[in-house]
């Protein structure tokens, strides 16, 4: 069976590109720069992640998220989300999901994601968007190990990330 794409009755083509964004880095933000470009709208969905331990919290992640898409109004929302993302994207008209692929490894992973989406909300396409290449080798797991290591991210991360990620003096 194949699915059509349905308009929203805005008529705007919404998109959602859901991360934990722990932190958001320089390849998360290509990828919802790039979607911009292709879709009306973009609702960049920050997950709660109840089932992770993230090093910044919800609001923390919401803040900085909004902060790096301040410059596109109306082209992008920072939302958080809790739950199935194929509920979330029906709550909010999307027809399709963005998911950046940097690797052979995420491609499998985000395949097997898309495929179980297709299935539970056949009207939702997933879109795969590469990064550029000198931000494919970026991973939010690896910016926080850096720069708890008190290794520079500055060229991974934008500048109020990287100040939130800047260790902070120790405490007597």
């Amino acid at each position: 069976m194949n699915a059509v794409l349905s308009t929203p009755a805005t008529g705007a083509r919404i998109a959602v590109y859901s991360g934990t964004f722990d932190p958001l880095t320089l390849g998360h933000e290509d990828v919802v720069r790039r979607a911009a470009q292709l879709f009306d709208e973009v609702v960049l969905a920050v997950a709660i992640a109840h089932h992770k331990k993230t090093r910044f919290s919800l609001k923390e992640r919401l803040e900085m998220a909004a902060e790096a898409t301040r410059d596109l109004p109306g082209r992008v929302r920072v939302l958080p989300f809790d739950g199935l993302i194929m509920d979330f994207c029906r709550q909010n008209g999307a027809v399709a999901v963005v998911r950046g692929i940097r690797n052979v490894t995420d491609f499998d992973y985000e395949a097997q994601m898309a495929a179980m989406n297709r299935k539970l909300h056949p009207g939702v396409e997933t879109v795969f968007l590469l990064p550029q290449a000198d931000l494919q080798c970026i991973s939010s797991t690896l910016v926080r190990e850096i720069a708890t290591l008190g290794g520079d991210v500055s060229g991974m991360v934008s500048a109020p990330v990287a100040r939130a990620l800047a260790p902070k003096p120790l405490q007597a």
